[in-house]
């Protein structure tokens, strides 16, 4: 089974690099260019895992960590941020609006890999 991956970042060649690093390991990788646009996308692509930025316009990536855990269609699935911040009270409020992982900005390929991989058998 292939997993989907919703990536959401306003940054375009952001999602450039990993929709081609993670199609490249295999991943059928979906985007949307901020926090609004990938909650509308979820319906549609149903990811596996969702990957999100924090700092976006119209919805930040803390809106769609608290969207995706208060809806009622796989609330559960795992919730990658990627992000160029790396405070200690920002990693501490993703994880209590319940993402499953941080990894900051620039990522490496495969570290990022392993943890799709990793959070995706949770």
């Amino acid at each position: 089974m292939t997993l989907r991956i919703l990536a959401i970042d306003d940054s375009r060649t952001m999602r450039e690099m990993l929709k081609s690093s993670l199609s490249a390991a295999g991943f059928e990788v979906h985007t949307a260019d901020d926090g609004l646009h990938g909650l509308d996308r979820m319906a549609e692509v149903d990811p596996d895992v969702v990957i999100t930025d924090i700092n976006m316009p119209r919805l930040d990536g803390f809106g769609v960590i608290e969207a995706v855990r208060r809806g009622t269609v796989r609330p559960r699935r795992p919730i990658l941020v990627l992000t160029t911040e790396s405070a200690p009270e920002l990693k501490s409020r993703a994880r209590e609006a319940g993402a499953t992982g941080w990894i900051v900005k620039p990522f490496d390929d495969q570290r990022l890999i392993g943890a799709i991989r990793r959070i995706a058998s949770i």
